[in-house]
């Protein structure tokens, strides 16, 4: 008896070490999506960032490495008999505020509603009760705004079977899309469809499933920047000629003191390198930032990046540097109140300006404590978006006008505006 119970002791022992590596290969698997992979999900996340997931893996954003996707969202974890998220899909209609900036994740015969990275109150829940008329064990699923659908829908996939699922009235229209490869993965990026089919991808119309062009093309050229720069992501040149010629107006203007131009625009940034043009999301590079910064400011090797009454400050490199104990509040690093509407400062000098509806205000940056020194009407303009100070003077960015004054004393004195330029014709060299 004592033998056996050393056998089934030393058995179970061998069990659990095996079943231990199982786990440890099954969480540590070395994922690399340049090498080419069939994503399960894509979704983007409530600042506009793509997230991709691969089995119980998540990739933010377009390069960086892979990580385990409960540590952004832990519950999805906690369903093991579930598997892997089969669908992914962020639900962005204001006018429907129970869901608006949720994203759902379609596992088995369940779906999760997230908000915030939070599980909301109720979830997981079968799918019918919230997507009645959609299957189980889903493939796809993409969300089609009614600027390109004629109403809010969210198109699901399965097999060859697609479905067309109204927001508002939940009527289900089931839809044949001929010539598309079966979707593995979709997602809405810069107002185009994109179906996954293993590493490749073809774009689609989201109301007929038409692919115009010469697909499928290559994931990892367009969705992915490698180290190896064997990858080219065509995609992001197209992003660069969407941001630098768009007529939305500019939240945010600044060069650094190698006088690198950077433009914030919603969750985007274009920074202009001489000839150059960079396009990327601000949460990839300003992560606690994530999006939608009021203005911006560089002093001393460093951004200050004010967004509603927080300043968030980062050391310029390659990548840039959040430093420790920001953000803080406006008042308490400049002496003003927030919100501002522009914050602006000439290089190699210490003086910031900052525009405060018909105010314009002056702090010493060498100062301590920082307090506004001067304070002068600022009725030039009925409001700016931002302001930027360079060697050849000062650039008012009003709307889609650009309005170029030689000096700060200019700006504050001159009797007349000059003659108005447009933004991307001056500034990043557009034709219109």
């Amino acid at each position: 008896m004592r033998l056996l119970s050393h056998i089934a002791c030393l058995s179970l022992a061998l069990s659990l070490n095996e079943a231990g590596k199982g786990h440890e290969h099954h969480h540590g698997a070395a994922l690399d999506r340049c090498k080419g992979m069939e994503m399960d999900a894509i979704a983007l996340n409530e600042h506009g960032v793509p997230y991709f997931f691969k089995g119980d893996h998540l990739f933010k954003g377009f390069h960086g490495k892979v990580e385990l996707a409960n540590a952004s969202f832990a519950e999805l974890d906690e369903h093991h008999h579930l598997g892997h998220v089969d669908a992914a899909f962020r639900m962005h209609i204001p006018d429907a505020p129970e869901h608006h900036d949720h994203i759902f994740f379609f596992l088995d015969t369940k779906v999760f509603s997230y908000y915030n990275h939070t599980l909301e109150p109720g979830y997981p829940k079968d799918i019918q009760d919230v997507f009645p008329g959609i299957p189980d064990h889903l493939d796809a699923a993409v969300e089609c705004p009614e600027e390109d659908c004629k109403s809010n829908l969210v198109i699901f996939f399965k097999g060859d079977d697609i479905y067309h699922f109204d927001v508002k009235t939940k009527k289900v229209d089931e839809k044949v899309f001929k010539g598309m490869p079966n979707c593995t993965s979709a997602f809405r990026w810069l107002g185009h469809y994109y179906c996954f089919h293993g590493h490749d991808f073809s774009k689609f119309d989201p109301m007929t499933g038409e692919v115009h062009g010469r697909y499928p093309k290559d994931a990892r050229k367009y969705f992915m920047r490698c180290s190896n720069g064997e990858y080219t992501t065509e995609l992001f040149k197209n992003h660069v000629e969407r941001e630098k010629c768009s007529r939305v107006h500019l939240d945010a203007i600044t060069s650094d003191d190698g006088g690198n131009v950077y433009a914030f625009r919603g969750h985007h940034f274009l920074r202009v390198e001489g000839e150059k043009m960079h396009a990327d999301t601000i949460e990839s590079a300003f992560k606690e930032l994530h999006s939608e910064v009021d203005t911006v400011f560089s002093y001393n090797g460093h951004f200050y990046m004010i967004k509603d009454d927080k300043v968030f400050v980062y050391k310029i490199g390659e990548p840039h540097t959040h430093l420790e104990g920001y953000p803080k509040p406006l008042k308490e690093v400049l002496g003003i109140e927030g919100p501002v509407d522009a914050a602006f400062i000439c290089k190699d000098h210490h003086i910031v300006h900052i525009i405060k509806g018909k105010t314009l205000y002056k702090v010493d940056m060498q100062a301590n404590p920082r307090v506004p020194s001067k304070e002068i009407p600022f009725t030039r303009f009925k409001y700016v978006d931002d302001v930027m100070c360079g060697s050849d003077g000062v650039r008012v960015v009003v709307g889609g006008h650009l309005y170029h004054f030689e000096s700060i004393m200019a700006m504050e004195t001159a009797k007349h505006d000059p003659e108005p330029k447009s933004v991307p014709q001056e500034l990043f060299g557009c034709d219109h």
